[in-house]
């Protein structure tokens, strides 16, 4: 009964809600309709109140005629007691409704209240055993971080007692003494393979025992006895072969190349004595350095000897100068001229010697030499001494480094202590030969051999000669110098007047000097210097003032001339054969010989064609002062001028040629400077032919003799000569 009256006064509770609901989906315009979704806000108004002031209600008042749906309302005329009733009515008739409803569903109602209940109980049951399983794994989780600890504790003791076991395994290792390692180091020949292997293998081991023992490893007391024999077993036998080695290189002509390959492929010896017996090292270090001194020293004395000996006879001498007279040194017990005289101005085929083919030749062999008969130039027997001397010393430097174990200034150190005597001596020799040397050309292909063999060096990584290079310039370049002065002072203190007759070609003087500057200028131009230039270019001065001097010995400026152009003419030739066109020495040289063909050929037309000059340019002269009158005076200078020209040229057109063609040596010079007379005359004529067309000369008879200009060209045509 209690849940039934229970459940009827939540049904009653329902319907009111329900009813309410409804009445308010069902309201009228007053009502909340589908527009009117906002109750009536009167506010806090009491009218009972003794507080109740007027103003307030009409401020109520006016704010709820302001509402819309009051305002609809009003406008509508709606009766609002009729609506009241009519709202309840509706009401009533909804709350009985919903009774009526409940009370057909309480059945219903009924057994979905047992059904909740008993779905409270499951859920009881479910919470429990949840709470239940969650303390279980709360219990598991416990268990499963103490597993966690336990297994990191254990992999931290395996790791501490596997690096125990690897640092007592490498301990144990390095102390071990393998019954193959003292065989081999007591049995084996050094030259077998497993030497030099369990070699390395006791050299690892004595170092691991001193580290081990400056720890302070009781163990390696047990192995320091053993390890020290083995080592001095090993040291006596890597002594007697290295020294056995360095003795095999004394024995006479003995290639000590060979035994020094061997050494290289055994380093590791003398590695193992610097490490193990330093005073030994040493002992062998000072053998070989010794022993390769001396040898080296004896070899390059006995080659220096020997190559010297096939040096040409006749060398130059302090006589031997550009300005000396061929007649100074011949004499009665004058040397006779050998067959394979080394021209001491003349570069001929010496300056092959720096050519990449010959520089870096096989070594000149002096016995083989002279049972030919064959002899050379100094600078054929430097070149060969001293690429000797770069092949070996590369060699030995970097044998020096890479079996001794040296770099930078200690490897310099060992170098100079071994080929220290050589070179000085080398220094010394050549010191003695240019105290009376005077082959300038020999002494400058001698500093291009050196240039280039330094280069040579520095591409083979071979620092250690770079200081003899410097030494062998310092006397090189100091002697070159001094005679080049020498022949400078020669050419300047030669006296026109001691060289007996004199001739129109090409003095000798002037052939040494060609030969000689365009020897300097082709090796220079290799490798510029420009202290050289400037000493060819005193040599250069002078020479050109001693033609003028020796010029000036002749009485006609014809002869002058001539002497100018032929050897203007000679020593051009001669620098064009051997120097690049565009040197300052060709276009000096070209400059002069110009000037002095253009003079030549105004003095070689002057005799026959001197009066027609004469007067073309005076005409000329007057024409351009605006004084061709005064050209009606000169009608019988010209009539004379035309008919003397027409008779005559022909014969002095041929004497001319021949003339030229006896005073050139050079004939192809002398060919162009007919050529070059033949076309200024014709300018010359053309010129006539013009001042003879002013109106002052037009009338001139004469003029009719006048030769055509085209008829002239051809018939000079036929005079020039064909080479």
């Amino acid at each position: 009964m209690a849940a039934a009256a229970t459940m009827a006064a939540a049904a009653r509770e329902l319907m009111l809600r329900a009813g309410a609901s409804d009445m308010e989906e069902e309201e009228g315009p007053l009502g909340g309709g589908p527009g009117l979704q906002e109750p009536l806000q009167l506010g806090e108004l009491d009218i009972s109140s003794d507080e109740f002031i007027l103003d307030e209600v009409d401020v109520h008042i006016q704010a709820n005629l302001e509402d819309e749906l009051v305002k609809e309302a009003l406008k509508t005329g709606v009766d609002l007691r009729h609506y009241s009733k009519q709202v309840e009515l509706e009401l009533q008739q909804i709350e009985q409704k919903s009774i009526r409803d409940y009370i057909q569903e309480s059945e219903n109602i009924a057994s979905l209240h047992n059904q909740i209940t008993a779905c409270d109980a499951v859920l009881e049951r479910m919470e429990q055993m949840l709470g239940a399983f969650q303390s279980d794994l709360s219990s598991i989780s416990s268990e499963i971080r103490t597993l966690q600890e336990q297994s990191g504790a254990m992999n931290i003791r395996l790791r501490n007692r596997q690096a125990v076991r690897g640092k007592l395994g490498e301990l144990v290792d390095g102390l071990i003494v393998p019954s193959a390692l003292i065989t081999a180091i007591l049995e084996a020949p050094v030259t077998e393979p497993r030497f030099l292997e369990q070699l390395q293998e006791l050299d690892a081991k004595a170092a691991a025992v001193r580290e081990q023992e400056a720890r302070g490893t009781a163990a390696c007391a047990d192995v320091r006895g053993i390890l020290d024999r083995l080592r001095v077993k090993a040291v006596t036998k890597i002594r007697e072969f290295i020294l056995q080695k360095i003795y095999s290189f004394r024995k006479p002509m003995t290639n000590y190349q060979i035994p020094q390959t061997a050494l290289l492929k055994y380093r590791f010896f003398y590695q193992f004595l610097l490490g193990n017996e330093r005073a030994t090292a040493k002992e062998i270090r000072d053998e070989y350095v010794e022993t390769l001194s001396k040898i080296y020293l004896s070899y390059y004395r006995s080659y220096l000897g020997r190559l010297m000996k096939v040096q040409y006879e006749e060398v130059a001498e302090k006589d031997d100068l550009m300005g000396v007279e061929d007649t100074a040194k011949k004499g009665f017990f004058s040397k006779p001229s050998l067959r394979s005289r080394n021209t001491i101005f003349t570069l001929g085929t010496r300056g092959s010697v720096i050519s990449p083919t010959e520089l870096e030749a096989p070594i000149l062999v002096p016995h083989t030499a002279q049972r030919g008969e064959q002899r050379y130039p100094f600078e054929a027997l430097f070149r060969s001494q001293h690429y000797a001397l770069l092949d070996n010393s590369c060699r030995e430097y970097l044998f020096i480094c890479e079996f001794f174990v040296v770099s930078g200034s200690a490897a310099h150190e060992l170098f100079n202590a071994v080929m220290g005597r050589t070179l000085s001596m080398t220094l010394k020799h050549l010191e003695s030969y240019l105290t009376d040397c005077y082959d300038a050309i020999a002494v400058f292909l001698c500093i291009h051999i050196v240039l280039r063999f330094r280069n040579i060096a520095a591409k083979r990584d071979v620092p250690a000669l770079d200081r003899y290079w410097e030494q062998v310039l310092a006397l090189l370049w100091p002697r070159f110098e001094l005679i080049l002065e020498m022949n400078v002072q020669s050419v300047r203190s030669t006296d026109p007047q001691r060289l007996g007759g004199l001739d129109t070609r090409p003095h000798y003087i002037t052939r040494r000097y060609a030969e000689f500057s365009s020897a300097l200028v082709s090796i220079n131009q290799t490798i510029p210097n420009e202290r050289t230039m400037q000493l060819l270019g005193q040599l250069q001065v002078e020479v050109e003032n001693f033609v003028l001097r020796v010029a000036a010995e002749f009485s006609s400026r014809k002869e002058q001339l001539v002497f100018l152009i032929n050897n203007y003419d000679m020593m051009l030739g001669v620098l064009m054969e051997r120097a690049a066109d565009d040197s300052k020495e060709v276009e000096s040289f070209q400059q002069l010989l110009n000037a002095r063909t253009q003079e030549f050929i105004e003095e070689l037309l002057s005799p026959p064609f001197g009066g027609l000059v004469a007067f073309v340019k005076e005409a000329e002269a007057l024409i351009e002062r605006g004084q061709a009158e005064r050209l009606r005076g000169e009608e019988a200078r010209v009539t004379q001028l035309i008919r003397g020209f027409g008779s005559s040229w022909k014969s002095s057109v041929e004497s001319l040629s021949q003339d030229v063609m006896r005073s050139f040596t050079n004939f192809r010079n002398g060919t162009s400077i007919i050529q070059g007379a033949l076309t200024q005359l014709i300018q010359l004529y053309h010129r006539f032919h013009r001042v003879l067309s002013q109106p002052q000369l037009r009338a001139l008879p004469a003029r009719a003799e006048l030769i055509n200009i085209h008829h002239l060209m051809v018939e000079l045509k036929k005079h020039k000569p064909n080479f």
